[in-house]
C-alpha cells in the first residue's frame, strides 16, 4: 500500500504506506479468544471506559434488521432461516463490544457499497485459510481467523441475494459484533493516500531520464511483506544475497549513484526525479506512456532500509516551518534546487522497486492483492487486526470528504504501511489522480475504531476451516 500524504510531507511521521499493499506486519490477530482466556469482566472493562473515553457501556450487539424467523419467498412459501452466528464470547484485550446503536451514523451508511468492498477480499482470505501454513513460516502471511473466513464464506454464498443496502447491513449486523478499541497510550490517526499519474517513457528519451526499477534478483525478503510489523524498528525487511550468505541492500543514494544502472532493471523512465520519489513513497502509480498508452506500477519490494519522513528532517533541521509543510510545499522546495533537493531525498535510504501490471484492474492493488475501492478500503496495522476485516470509522472533525458532514463509514483492511502502528492507525484510500490527491492531501485527523469481529460460525456453516489456535 502507499504512504499518506501527510506522512510524505513529514507532517505525520508514522503514516506512510509506501508499499503499494505491502509494508506492515501482518499477524493476523483478530482472534476470538476460547472460553479458557477469560474476558474483561463487564465492572473492569465500563470503569475504564468511563476514566478513559466515555464510550457506551458493554453490550450485546443491536437486533439486526434481518431476524432470524423463517423468510417469505414470492408465492408465499417459506424457506428454512439460515443459522445465525454465535456472538464472540471474548475477544482481544483492546476490543470492547458496543452495540450498532453505538456507531455513530451506521444506520445512514452505504452498507451495500461496503459488503461489495468486503467481498473482494473474501476469495483471498479463503484460500489462505485452506492453505493453512504454518504462522510460525516468517515468510508467508499469516492464517486468517477461522470466523473470518466462516464469514467470507457466507457473504460468498449469500452474494447473489445481497443487492440492497439493507439486505447488506442485515448481512453485517447478523455475522458481526462491533467492538470499539480502546489502547492506551496510543492515539488515534487517521490520514489518506492516493494513485498518483504520471507521464512517463520506456525509454530514456528526451526529458525521460530518471528510472524505476524492477526486483533485483538478489534481493531476499528477511520476512513476508505483510509482517515487518514483527521486526524491531531499524531492523532490515529486504537483503542482498551474496555468495558469502547476505549483507545489506543498497541504499537510495548507492541506486539513485548508479549501483543498479545497466543490469535490464530499468522498467520506466521519467522527467521529474521528485514525481518519482513520492510515487515510491505511495507504493504504485499509473503510467501515461509516450507511446498513448497507460499502465499501471505496482510495489515489488523494497531495499529494506527504514524508511524516514524528508519533511521531518527539514523541520528539525529548521530548513521548513512545521505549520507551512504540506506535499506541495516540499515538492516546491526539492525541485527549486535539484542537487540539493537529491541529497534530502537521500535522508530516506528507503527505496522501492515496481512491477507493470494491466491498465485494467481499475484499481491499484493492496496488500491482500485485490483491487482497492475509494473511500472504502483502509490501511490498517496487521498486528492489531486481520487483513481483510470490516472496520467502521468514526471522524466527527472530518467533513472536507462528505460535503460537510462527519466521516462515519463502514471501511475493511485490505492495505498495510511500514510506518502504520497502532490498533486505532489507519490510511484511508481516495482513488487515482488529482482529486484524489486532493483529498488524501487533507486528511489528518483523530478518529474512533470499531472492528466487526466476525461471530463464531454456526454449526450448520459448510465449508468453514478448522477453528484455530486462539491468540490475543
Amino acid at each position: 500500500m502507499l504512504v499518506a500524504c501527510a506522512a510524505a510531507a513529514g507532517i505525520a511521521e508514522g503514516s506512510d504506506v509506501e508499499t503499494g499493499g505491502s509494508e506492515a506486519d501482518a499477524a493476523w490477530k483478530v482472534r476470538i479468544v476460547k472460553d479458557k482466556t477469560a474476558a474483561p469482566s463487564k465492572a473492569s472493562v465500563t470503569k475504564e471506559a468511563a476514566a478513559k473515553d466515555n464510550l457506551p457501556k458493554p453490550a450485546a450487539a443491536r437486533e439486526p434488521v434481518s431476524k432470524d424467523a423463517p423468510l417469505k419467498e414470492k408465492d408465499g412459501a417459506s424457506k428454512p432461516a439460515i443459522p445465525k452466528a454465535a456472538a464472540p464470547k471474548g475477544t482481544v484485550p483492546w476490543y470492547r463490544p458496543v452495540r450498532y446503536g453505538d456507531l455513530p451514523g451506521w444506520e445512514r451508511d452505504d452498507h451495500l457499497a461496503a459488503f461489495q468492498t468486503f467481498l473482494k477480499s473474501c476469495g483471498r482470505v479463503i484460500a489462505r485459510a485452506r492453505d493453512g501454513a504454518a504462522e510460525t513460516d516468517s515468510k508467508r502471511p499469516q492464517v486468517p481467523p477461522a470466523a473470518l473466513a466462516a464469514a467470507c464464506s457466507r457473504a460468498t454464498a449469500q452474494a447473489g441475494e445481497i443487492t440492497t443496502k439493507e439486505a447488506a447491513r442485515a448481512f453485517f449486523e447478523e455475522n458481526f459484533t462491533p467492538n470499539a478499541v480502546v489502547k492506551k497510550g496510543q492515539a488515534s490517526l487517521l490520514t489518506g493516500y492516493y494513485e498518483p499519474i504520471l507521464q512517463g517513457s520506456r525509454t530514456p528519451d528526451g526529458p525521460y531520464q530518471t528510472p524505476i526499477y524492477k526486483r533485483p534478483p538478489d534481493l531476499v525478503n528477511v520476512v513476508d511483506d505483510t509482517r515487518r510489523g514483527t521486526l524491531k524498528p531499524g531492523e532490515l525487511t529486504h537483503v542482498r544475497k551474496t555468495d558469502g550468505g547476505t549483507e545489506p541492500y543498497f541504499t537510495r543514494a548507492q541506486i539513485e549513484s548508479g549501483a543498479l544502472k545497466g543490469k535490464g532493471l530499468e522498467l520506466f523512465y521519467f522527467s521529474d526525479s521528485v514525481e518519482v520519489f513520492f510515487m515510491q513513497i505511495q507504493g504504485s502509480g499509473r503510467v501515461k506512456l509516450t507511446d498513448g498508452t497507460t499502465v499501471r506500477v505496482h510495489y515489488d519490494g523494497k531495499n529494506g532500509h527504514p524508511y524516514s519522513s524528508i519533511g521531518r528532517y527539514l523541520i528539525d533541521k529548521a530548513i521548513l516551518a512545521a505549520d507551512r509543510m504540506s506535499m506541495t510545499a516540499l515538492a516546491q522546495w526539492l525541485r527549486a534546487d535539484p542537487e540539493r533537493g537529491r541529497k534530502v531525498m537521500w535522508q530516506n535510504s528507503s527505496y522501492v522497486f515496481f512491477r507493470e501490471i494491466k491498465d485494467d484492474v481499475g484499481s491499484p492493488l493492496g496488500a491482500m492483492r485485490v483491487p482497492l475501492t475509494p473511500q472504502r478500503s483502509l490501511a490498517i496495522d496487521p498486528s492489531y487486526h486481520a487483513l481483510g476485516i470490516p472496520i467502521y470509522l468514526s471522524v466527527p472533525t472530518m467533513k472536507h470528504v462528505s460535503q460537510g458532514s462527519p466521516f462515519n463509514r463502514l471501511m475493511v483492511g485490505q492495505d498495510v504501511g511500514s510506518a502504520i502502528r497502532g490498533a486505532e492507525r489507519g490510511d484511508i484510500f481516495f482513488g487515482s489522480g488529482d482529486e484524489a490527491g486532493r483529498l488524501a492531501g487533507g486528511t489528518r485527523y483523530p478518529g474512533r475504531f470499531f472492528v466487526l469481529v466476525p461471530n463464531s460460525p454456526p454449526p450448520a456453516t459448510a465449508a468453514v476451516p478448522a477453528a484455530q489456535k486462539a491468540q490475543e
